[in-house]
């Protein structure tokens, strides 16, 4: 059973967010607050309360604009807590998922609120929640936010078996689709260097795990991943061999 505090400067937003957690039956308490200062004193006592206190807070629903501090301000408070409660966001805003994404949102819901959606990002608190002896999934590690028809999913980078460059966008491509982000292909780079991902072109980001052949033809460089063929830009050649040859023991 969940404890939850429900954040919003809107009252009449917040009641109506309050009423729909209310009405679900993993949650055992939901309170409001109406402001970011509030908030962080209310989650203040139930941190150093403790778990078992009554007061306890098991994840915030968080709006980002507020009068004051914003929900993204919060959000990295808390960060700075030694037990801090899981976030969702709930917003009108679509383009803070990034943020979101930074700041390891257990799930990001778009306003007006449906009833179905929220029952979705309870159920993936409830998970977390549900296991205190496993570690709290690390969001910006292991998953990106992207939309999907008004509604923000967050799928596993290991699904993900290469980015390809649209402007200030990233396509996302997966075994199953693609998704477009709006991150920069150089952040995601960054980002995901550690975990396997190299750049072969401009254009194209790719996992070194999911390179099914290296192709030689006349000079020039392409690696196939499932389906899509991707050329590899002199500048890149050397590198991507020299990786190819560690990663096989050669």
């Amino acid at each position: 059973m969940l404890r939850v505090l429900a954040v919003d400067d809107e009252e009449p937003a917040l009641e109506e967010l309050l009423y729909l957690l209310r009405a679900d039956p993993r949650i055992s308490s939901a309170e409001g607050a109406t402001g970011a200062t509030e908030a962080l004193r209310r989650i203040g006592a139930a941190v150093e309360a403790g778990p078992d206190d009554p007061a306890a807070i098991d994840v915030v629903f968080l709006d980002i604009h507020m009068a004051g501090l914003t929900g993204l301000d919060v959000a990295q408070l808390l960060a700075g807590f030694a037990a801090p409660p899981l976030i969702v966001f709930v917003t009108a805003h679509e383009g803070f998922a990034v943020q979101a994404f930074d700041l390891k949102a257990v799930d990001y819901v778009l306003k007006p609120v449906r009833r179905e959606r929220l029952a979705e990002a309870v159920r993936r608190v409830a998970e977390q929640v549900g296991d205190r002896s496993a570690p709290v999934l690390d969001t910006a590690g292991d998953q990106i936010p992207v939309e999907l028809g008004g509604v923000i999913r967050f799928v596993p980078i290991d699904d993900i078996t290469y980015a390809e460059a649209q402007g200030d966008y990233a396509r996302l491509h997966t075994a199953t689709g693609s998704h477009l982000v709006r991150v920069p292909l150089t952040t995601l780079e960054e980002r995901w260097r550690a975990r396997g991902f190299v750049r072969i072109h401009r254009r194209h980001l790719v996992a070194l795990g999911r390179i099914d052949e290296l192709r030689l033809d006349a000079g020039s460089m392409s690696v196939r991943i499932g389906s899509a063929e991707l050329a590899v830009s002199r500048r890149h050649t050397r590198a991507l061999r020299d990786l190819l040859m560690r990663q096989t023991g050669r």
